[in-house]
């Protein structure tokens, strides 16, 4: 499970994407660099990680789902996901 402190980072910079969007696509429309250039970093969307929902882990999420394959394959067998349940052939 990812630190407290890396999950609350995430949703910084989530909320800073969403709040410079239109601004940002402005400024690219207009070429205007060096406005750009002013912005915050974390403002940027190529800064955000997929991360797991419910745990904060970066590795091996699931985009469909937004977590990751561990807390899907957990959901999973305890039938918490409709829909899905273990292949036996």
């Amino acid at each position: 499970m990812a630190k407290e402190s890396i999950k609350a980072r995430q949703r910084k910079r989530e909320k800073l994407v969403l709040k410079y969007a239109e601004k940002r696509a402005s400024l690219k429309a207009s070429n205007d660099f060096a406005a750009l250039d002013l912005l915050p970093k974390n403002s940027s969307p190529v800064r955000l990680k997929n991360r797991c929902q419910l745990t904060g882990r970066p590795k091996g999420y699931m985009r469909y789902f937004g977590i990751s394959r561990v807390i899907f394959r957990d959901m999973a067998l305890n039938g918490k996901i409709p829909g899905v349940k273990k292949a036996s052939w």
